[in-house]
């Protein structure tokens, strides 16, 4: 599995030249490292003097960071399998015309699966940001900057799951199903830069 390789493995293979890992898979890893940054400005937080009266927002707050970095770690490897589904699914017989159009069903499921990934992915992400701007307002104030790391990742991490879903939908044939997950891509991208934004702008460098 990619998430259990050492972090020079994993640049190595990312660097290799082969299909994957590619972009989706880094996203998710950088989603899953804000995610755990986020925790960490929690956990950096909770139980320290001068902050007992945000001890229950911290806690949650790692809480649901910590389930978000773990989802977010599977999905190194999911968005991997969705795209190698894709590369297989081009890979089947069509020397019939029934093989030709099972070929053609089989890529268009794998191709929406490739779209739905990164997007789940985006999703996580936006959540991260919410996460970090809460961490960053009532947290330890010796950890600000690795808050502000946490949501500048995130927000790059889903801007790059939902350019992944983008390129995925120009494959695909269903008409509802790509006007459904733009409508979404512009809503999550919106998102994510507008809850970026608000942080930054609340921090003084």
């Amino acid at each position: 599995m990619l998430a259990n390789l050492k972090i020079t493995e994993y640049l190595d293979k990312a660097a290799a030249g082969t299909a994957v890992p590619g972009g989706g898979s880094v996203a998710a890893l950088n989603a899953s490292l804000a995610a755990g940054l986020t925790e960490m400005v929690a956990n950096l937080t909770f139980g320290k003097k001068g902050y007992e009266a945000v001890a229950g927002e911290m806690s949650d707050i790692s809480a649901r960071a910590a389930e978000l970095r773990e989802k977010l770690t599977a999905f190194i490897d999911r968005d991997a399998e969705a795209y190698s589904a894709v590369m297989a699914a081009f890979k089947l017989p069509k020397a019939t015309d029934p093989e030709k159009e099972l070929r053609k069903q089989e890529i268009q499921k794998a191709f929406k699966q490739a779209a739905l990934v990164p997007l789940e992915v985006a999703n996580d992400a936006v959540k991260v940001i919410d996460l970090a701007g809460r961490a960053i307002d009532s947290g330890n104030k010796n950890a600000v900057t690795d808050g502000v790391v946490a949501a500048m990742n995130a927000r790059t991490a889903a801007l790059a799951a939902l350019y992944n879903v983008k390129i995925n939908l120009v494959s695909i044939e269903d008409d509802e199903f790509v006007k459904e997950l733009t409508r979404k891509i512009n809503d999550l991208k919106q998102q994510a830069k507008s809850k970026e934004q608000e942080i930054l702008a609340s921090i003084m460098i």
